[in-house]
């Protein structure tokens, strides 16, 4: 929001400056999802690290999934009321922002139907993005929190995974120029393939489909431990 405020003060005063630099182009539409700061280094991965806390876990700890197993809902109802009541929280979020940010920017800036019917492409690839972030970061959220039986595991697992991978392949990367050990990054996947379907100049050296192809990777096995780890909880209480 605080775009918007630079915005609203560049068409009080009409500098151009500012909104050249706050106002709707490819890299300002692109950093309101996947900008690594602070979107992904605090918004997005703190946001998710509260809700997914105790979300399986503390059923585990404490056996109450036996209370929804004893009702007529099985697991695959269990694993999905779960991983949806994250998604939505996090969806919410960031996609309220994005969009909120794309119509008043568009009233601030004054644009007309032809601005709008041009953008929309560029709108819909970073909806599209928006919704690869949610997904990922849910699953990655849930299949640690079924793994734990408190709060604090899954919660500083997801900050350590996302912000300890982007931090050591930055490291690597720097000190032996190869940029393929940003594969290892959640995050750097999902910029990998946001910054080629919204036309910016890639930062990365390997192709676009091996962040792609890693990307489903992590979430093909966050699923799997998440359907594992439901599986094996308790149906009765003790």
């Amino acid at each position: 929001m605080a775009a918007l405020g630079f915005l609203l003060l560049a068409s009080l005063i009409g500098d151009p400056t500012i909104m050249r630099g706050f106002g709707l182009n490819r890299v300002n539409i692109y950093t309101k999802i996947l900008g690594f700061f602070p979107r992904n280094a605090l918004f997005w991965p703190l946001l998710t690290a509260l809700v997914i806390g105790g979300m399986i876990s503390e059923d585990r700890a404490h056996g109450t999934s036996a209370i929804y197993f004893s009702r007529p809902i099985n697991r695959i109802d269990y694993a999905a009321m779960k991983y949806l009541s994250v998604a939505s929280i996090l969806g919410g979020v960031i996609l309220i922002s994005y969009v909120s940010f794309y119509s008043l920017a568009i009233v601030v800036e004054g644009r007309g139907w032809g601005y709008i019917f041009d953008s929309f492409p560029l709108f819909i690839s970073g909806l599209g993005i928006a919704f690869l972030l949610i997904i990922t970061y849910t699953s990655i959220g849930m299949a640690l929190s079924s793994v734990s039986k408190g709060k604090f595991f899954p919660a500083v697992g997801f900050l350590s995974i996302i912000l300890g991978t982007k931090l050591l392949a930055f490291l690597v990367d720097n000190l032996f120029d190869q940029s393929i050990v940003y594969l290892i990054s959640p995050y750097d996947n999902l910029a990998h393939l946001g910054q080629y379907l919204m036309g910016i100049d890639l930062r990365y050296d390997h192709p676009v489909a091996f962040s792609v192809v890693s990307l489903l990777a992590i979430n093909a096995v966050s699923l799997y431990v998440l359907s594992a780890r439901v599986n094996s909880l308790e149906v009765t209480r003790e």
